[in-house]
Parts: C-alpha cells; structure tokens; sequence
C-alpha cells in the first residue's frame, strides 16, 4: 500500500530492470484451476497475454497470484511479475506498459504517484478521485474497490483495551499523560498524514499532549513485539496486517476520519480492458469478497504460519467456490 520505497531506487530499477533483460522479480509458479460458482461462465480470455505485477509484502504477494490464478485459469497467457520492489516501482512498470494490472490503494495512489499533499477520508470519494485523474491523465482503469481498507492505524493489546476500556482514537485523551506511549515506524513517523498531524487531530498534540521521551521509533516488525510486549500502549499497525490477528491485537477505531482510505483495487490498462472487457466480470465478484478480515487471515497464513502466496491464494478461491482445482 502505502509502503514506498525512495523515487531514487525506484528510477534505478527502471533505468535497469525495465530494460531489454525485462523485470527481475521473484514471481514463482501459478497454479491453473477450473472456474466454477459465479466464474464459471465467465468469457474466455483466449489470445490475452498479460502481465501481472504487485509490491514485494505479503498482501499484495497474495492479491497478485488471485489475478494470475483467475486469469490463467480464465485462458490468458500470464507473465507473473509479482514481488517488485516497492510501490514507484510498479507504478513505473505500469506506466510503461511492462505490466498491464496491478492491485492498487486508493490513498497511495493520490498522494504518492498524484503528487496530492492529504489522503480524503471517505472512502468512496477516495476511489472516485483517483479512479478519474488516474484514467484521464495515464489510460488506467480502475475497477471496483474492495471493501478492506488497509490503512494505518493503532493498536492496543486485548488485555489493555479490557482494562482501559479503549476502543476508539477519541479515547487517547482520556489516559493519563504519563501513559500515552507511542511506539512508531519512522515514515509514518514523518508523513505530513502520519503521526504528528494525527495527534493534532486528536487533541493530543506531540509536545504538550504527548511527551516526545514517550515516542520509539522502531522497524515495522519491531513496533508489533514492542505493542505485544508492553513496551508502549498504542502501537503503530497497518489496518489488515496478519499479526493483528496473531498477536490478538484490538485496533482503535478511526472515528474522527483521519486516516486517508486505502481500499484496493484492480487497475488495469484501458488499451487492455477496452479489447477485454470481461475482465470486469471476472474480477468484480472476488473483489467484494476481500474485506479486512479476509486479509486478515490471508496475511497471517503467510506471515506467520509461513506459507506459500500462491497457495493460500489457491486455497482461498476454492473455498469460496470461484475455482475448483485441477
């Protein structure tokens, strides 16, 4: 999502990878399986050869092998370009035509490739903004958004939010100064609609209403143990992350709107969807089926329990009867 690596790595890349030796990613295998349920009527996609790509963390590893196992079960000849490193440089890939879909966050997209200062809150007016200004100015389509969003957020241990009685942001004014501790990853740390923005936001604001001495700076990794262990009470977390779920993590409701929406979809190259439009109807059902707790448990199949991408995608359609396996 939201997770960009600097414009300098990602130009390097491209001046590199995008070249005539083409992508170096780590794709791996995609399995083909047989469309079934609401897919199994579903057009052929004969004659379409297309690229697929996504960023290198475990969600989008995840949304990628969805699209290809679809595709490529659907006839489509499929060149897996999962694993990028970093969301410029998919971005680019897109741009020049080296992949033709991707799975995209709304929020990332307007600020990061847009070049807009602030995320919008709401999520449908999120998308619609994106999805216009993306089309117009670069010939990409967005289809439509699933619901999960993943965002940032803060998180709490089970055990606080019982005791504390903390469910939503609006409460952080309510704990005593001394007990406002932060743990934090560095970029969020200092994006203008990251931490401190946040706090303002909040009543809260970094100096007065938050001691600097009770802010860490951590990894991302790092933030999580830090939350689990009591190392600080409100941990910085991504809204879908598989360790929510692992660490029995309780995440505090944005209920003032500031955090930009992030919800994921499927963006394709006009040129692409205009000769094959039943790509719509192939994506359009599975993508209302990725809410944050299907993510949720998706992230923490290959987070924690250490499988595979391919094969909790795989699994997941089968289970929900969008394909059977051959």
């Amino acid at each position: 999502m939201k997770r960009v690596i600097g414009l300098l790595t990602a130009t390097v890349f491209v001046a590199s990878g995008l070249s005539g030796c083409g992508l170096g990613t780590s794709g791996g295998y995609v399995p083909t399986a047989t469309l079934a349920g609401p897919l199994a009527s579903a057009k052929d996609l004969n004659g379409l050869e297309i690229g697929i790509g996504s960023k290198n963390f475990q969600e989008q590893l995840i949304l990628g092998k969805i699209a290809a196992i679809l595709m490529q079960s659907a006839g489509a000849k499929v060149k897996d370009l999962t694993n990028m490193p970093g969301s410029d440089t998919s971005r680019q890939a897109m741009l020049q035509g080296q992949i033709q879909m991707a799975w995209e966050y709304t929020g990332t997209a307007w600020i990061s490739y847009l070049g807009h200062d602030t995320g919008i809150p709401d999520k449908r007016k999120q998308y619609d903004a994106v999805a216009g200004e993306d089309l117009q100015k670069y010939g990409l389509v967005w289809l439509e958004p699933a619901p999960m969003n993943n965002s940032y957020g803060f998180g709490v241990t089970r055990k606080n939010s019982e005791k504390l009685g903390l469910t939503k942001l609006s409460q952080l004014s309510q704990i005593p100064l001394k007990e406002r501790t932060f743990c934090v990853e560095s970029e969020f740390a200092n994006r203008n609609d990251g931490f401190e923005p946040m706090l303002k936001h909040y009543g809260v604001p970094l100096g007065s209403g938050v001691s600097r001495d009770n802010v860490r700076t951590l990894d991302t990794g790092a933030v999580y143990a830090a939350t689990d262990n009591g190392d600080c009470l409100f941990g910085e977390i991504y809204t879908t992350d598989g360790r929510i779920k692992s660490l029995d993590l309780v995440v505090l409701e944005d209920n003032k709107n500031y955090f930009p929406a992030y919800n994921v979809a499927p963006v394709i190259a006009k040129k692409v969807l205009d000769q094959y439009p039943q790509l719509r109807d192939l994506l359009a059902p599975v993508s209302a089926k990725l809410t944050d707790a299907v993510l949720i448990e998706l992230n923490a199949q290959v987070d924690v329990d250490g499988r595979e991408p391919a094969d909790v995608a795989m699994d997941w359609l089968v289970k929900e009867g969008f394909v059977t396996s051959d």
